[in-house]
């Protein structure tokens, strides 16, 4: 059984959250979450169980380690933990989710001592294996609270029975198991090869809820690349670093 434990997130576009501990009471995050706790919080970090568990975190592409901070002291203490990148943070209460609730391979923020952190693969492991990021979901299993982070803005769905929703496979951040999930590919060979969106789409089935982001890590990370990468042709620089010098030259000028 999960431990109960309160919370508050802070801030809009770059968060945290703070959980507060009773006595006996702790929280799990991946390994560099941390921002800050009190004195009376203590440290236990490992696989989180045996090494097949952490081998399990390692293929989700998180860390081999977990890390458990515990109140040990003889209050309530506080520890806190920051999301990665722009975003939100998303709290799940587990009772409400049937127990589990399936989340994108990186999302997972922290959760209540006790939560179990699972692998979970899309039905088709050949198409799968195209998927782009959707391919391998994580599955938190439990009765407590676990926070998840979502890039850019969040977008909750509610499908009804039956009812379909397409999605970019980086855009999923989690989605309840009474969700039927499939990769699909995107059709049509202009669309594939120019439509610039990636081969397969994520198929989401109600009843549900669904939850989204407009900004996945892997398509912030792209657009910084194309930012900052120049090149030199001609003695001209192109890119950010050649109209910072253009606009230099023009201020110099004038």
């Amino acid at each position: 059984m999960a431990d109960v434990i309160d919370y508050k997130i802070y801030g809009d576009d770059l968060q945290l959250v703070e959980v507060e501990l009773d006595p006996g009471e702790g929280v799990r995050a991946e390994a560099g979450t941390m921002t800050y706790m009190e004195n009376g919080i203590e440290m236990q970090t490992g696989t989180g169980g045996s090494l097949f568990k952490g081998f399990k975190r390692m293929v989700t592409g998180e860390s081999f380690f977990i890390t458990t901070f515990l109140n040990t002291g003889q209050g309530k203490q506080h520890v806190a933990f920051a999301a990665p990148y722009p975003g939100k943070i998303v709290a799940f209460d587990l009772d409400q989710f049937n127990g589990q609730v399936l989340c994108q391979k990186d999302s997972f923020l922290c959760a209540a001592q006790g939560t179990e952190i699972e692998v979970a693969f899309t039905k088709k492991l050949g198409a799968g294996f195209f998927g782009g990021e959707g391919f391998i979901l994580q599955r938190l299993v439990g009765d407590g609270m676990v926070f998840t982070h979502a890039g850019g803005t969040v977008i909750e769905k509610d499908l009804a029975a039956g009812e379909t929703l397409r999605v970019d496979t980086g855009c999923l951040v989690a989605f309840a198991t009474t969700v039927d999930y499939d990769i699909q590919f995107i059709g049509g060979f202009k669309n594939a090869l120019f439509g610039g969106e990636g081969l397969f789409l994520a198929k989401l089935t109600g009843p549900g809820k669904v939850y989204l982001q407009s900004l996945p890590f892997s398509r912030l990370v792209d657009r910084i690349k194309r930012g900052i990468t120049f090149s030199q042709s001609g003695g001209e620089q192109t890119g950010i670093a050649g109209i910072g010098s253009d606009i230099l030259k023009g201020i110099i000028s004038g």
